[in-house]
């Protein structure tokens, strides 16, 4: 024993301190995940012109004419799952907020616009899977569009 130093039982000094030592690394683990998470993507609902973009997951619905686009703008602008809104008469082209399933949002779309003549997903990582490209095309962005 030192002199003026009180022996400590091991436990009592070896608890705390893989508690804070855990901690720590929990509060590092939980820091690098917010760092590398990316960024929320903008939200613009303005439906702008498709000519330009080159869009490799989206959903597409095509209507008999103009009129009919005009008339489900304000519902497709309106969709939380919209974040993106080209049009290219008559039809629509949709990029949607990440972590929506292109599938099942183009069922629920089809639903709601009877007067659609078709709504079809561009989805090229899915198509490049299933046709087992030997020379795919670059993988799809998180935004939607090359």
């Amino acid at each position: 024993m030192i002199l003026g130093v009180e022996d400590k039982p091991l436990v009592r000094v070896v608890a705390p301190t893989v508690a804070l030592a855990l901690a720590a690394g929990v509060g590092l683990a939980f820091g690098v995940a917010a760092l590398k998470r990316p960024p929320d993507l903008p939200v613009d609902t303005n439906p702008a012109p498709l000519a330009g973009h080159t869009l490799c997951a989206a959903v597409v619905v095509v209507f008999p004419a103009d009129a009919e686009l005009r008339v489900a703008l304000p519902a497709v602008r309106d969709d939380p799952k919209v974040r993106r809104v080209f049009v290219d008469p008559p039809s629509v082209s949709l990029l949607a907020v990440p972590g929506t399933d292109l599938k099942a949002w183009a069922q629920e779309l089809h639903a709601r616009f009877r007067k659609a003549e078709r709504v079809t997903v561009i989805d090229s990582d899915a198509t490049a899977a299933q046709l087992k490209l030997t020379a795919p095309p670059p993988k799809c962005p998180r935004e939607g569009e090359y």
